[in-house]
């Protein structure tokens, strides 16, 4: 089962529940309990509430003609870092003088966690991601993307895309936060898919494509078995000391990085598969 966050004929934001490509709108007003797309996903139940709320009056249509929003409300998204070892490689080539540093954190009990994006910073699928004016080498970094309730359960899975800016954050790892934090630079979506629906773990694989003018400029995979910290672990870390009244989106981290001298370029459009969610596509700003 699946989740989406779009906007009605009326241009409103609603819910709508996705099911075969698919797409069936969600009866909001007539609840008092479920008012958001968050309410439903951190319900005790909500395959129940799904069919509670589910509109047989309304028609369903095509996923790939519904207008997208990004599917938060109020959560902070949050990303972990060198959680592949390709990661690990590319920030040690990355910084020469901090390579020491990418390699202690990728052995280390405590993971890399940094704040990423406010929910209204989010793009949607279809929506324009951007590289920063100030940057010569940026990057996307495809992740899976865990949906977490205030009390930190799991309790839905989407596609992630953590814009980076290589050259700035190698130039000094201080310059971390301008190197991933700014305006349209962090893009989830298209739907949530509810932990019980999601597949087992080791047969889950992201994709990443990325073209060019119609041309295929960059292609990679990696399977999720290759991260070398479970999802669990990231998630206890990330509640150490914080809270998250209106749940948080955590970022697992990158196994696919483009070699050294590729960067993107406007218009480049990045597509990126996740196995049991779907495929998130952003063009570059």
């Amino acid at each position: 089962m699946q989740l989406c966050k779009l906007l009605s004929s009326e241009r409103r934001p609603t819910v709508g529940f996705v099911r075969n490509g698919q797409v069936s709108l969600l009866n909001l007003d007539s609840s008092r309990r479920y008012r958001c797309l968050s309410d439903i996903l951190f319900s005790a139940n909500p395959q129940d509430v799904i069919e509670e709320l589910i509109d047989d009056r309304m028609t369903s249509f095509p996923m790939k003609s519904g207008d997208f929003l990004a599917p938060l409300d109020r959560q902070e998204v949050w990303a972990a870092g060198v959680t592949y070892l390709r990661s690990k490689s590319a920030r040690e080539q990355e910084s020469q003088g901090a390579a020491v540093f990418y390699d202690k954190v990728y052995t280390a009990a405590r993971p890399e966690l940094f704040f990423k994006a406010t929910a209204e910073r989010v793009v949607p699928h279809q929506g324009r991601v951007r590289i920063r004016r100030d940057s010569r080498w940026s990057v996307p970094e495809p992740e899976l993307a865990l949906f977490l309730s205030p009390d930190l359960r799991i309790v839905g899975y989407s596609i992630g895309n953590d814009m980076s800016a290589r050259d700035i954050e190698g130039e000094n790892p201080l310059y971390l936060p301008q190197a991933k934090i700014y305006d349209q630079s962090c893009a989830i979506g298209p739907a949530v898919t509810l932990a019980d629906s999601f597949p087992q773990l080791d047969l889950v694989t992201i994709d990443m494509v990325i073209e060019r003018h119609g041309h295929t400029v960059f292609q990679g995979s990696t399977p999720l078995t290759r991260m070398a910290r479970k999802l669990e672990d990231l998630v206890a870390w990330l509640g150490r000391e914080t809270s998250f009244p209106h749940g948080v989106v955590l970022l697992t981290g990158t196994g696919i990085v483009p070699p050294d001298d590729f960067t993107l370029q406007l218009g480049d459009v990045i597509s990126i598969d996740v196995t049991g969610v779907g495929r998130l596509v952003n063009v570059v700003a």
